[in-house]
């Protein structure tokens, strides 16, 4: 022992003692804490991010209730891009943010993006849209609302109702999912390739993810 220490009397030498296994103590229990409360958030996250069969399911009672749910939205999204006909849903994604729009000074800018994009003759994603609706929503184009996109909007989600919809609901990218966790291979399963199967789980997994 130095000199230094030597020199203080012993129950100032077992204060420090104490002292030092006390801090040791606390921080082992503080870093604890913070491993049980990242824990928490980590399950908490986990479980609100889990997917029921009863949520599932109702994707398949209409359209809306599939694009109005994130997930359900994300594995149409996917279903759509394998057909090469994702621009429907993007149409549609940008209508509804468009009708969020608060200031009035970014209704026209917004307005004219959607159009070009999707509307226009020379749209990179042209949606397919009669020539009646098409020549109004450019009428609209003069003096953009927030209704201006309306009748479009409709018209391109009556269309993926009765076609792209019912394909999606037929599709693995839906019977995968609805299928319970385990299940033995059904009629319906068997008919379906497993390799296209597989291919279909990662892209839904990594388009909710």
């Amino acid at each position: 022992m130095c000199k230094g220490l030597a020199a203080l009397p012993a129950t100032c030498l077992k204060s420090a003692k104490d002292m030092k296994h006390r801090l040791g103590f606390l921080l082992q229990k503080s870093d604890s804490c913070d491993y049980s409360s990242s824990h928490g958030k980590k399950e908490k996250i986990s479980s609100s991010q889990r997917l029921s069969q009863e949520e599932v399911r109702k994707w398949a009672d209409s359209l809306e209730n599939l694009i109005h749910h994130d997930r359900g939205l994300a594995a149409f999204r996917a279903f759509l891009k394998s057909e090469y006909s994702e621009e429907n849903i993007e149409f549609w994604v940008s209508c509804e943010d468009y009708k969020k729009t608060k200031s009035p000074a970014k209704l026209s800018p917004k307005a004219r993006k959607i159009y070009d994009e999707f509307i226009s003759v020379q749209a990179t994603k042209e949606v397919n849209l009669d020539s009646c609706t098409r020549e109004k929503t450019s009428h609209n184009m003069l003096e953009p609302t927030l209704s201006c996109f309306d009748e479009a909007q409709r018209k391109i989600f009556t269309l993926m109702e009765k076609d792209s919809y019912r394909r999606f609901l037929k599709s693995p990218y839906y019977l995968d999912l609805v299928s319970p966790p385990g299940a033995g291979c059904g009629p319906e399963n068997c008919k379906r390739n497993h390799t296209h199967t597989l291919d279909c789980n990662s892209n839904i997994i990594s388009q909710c993810a």
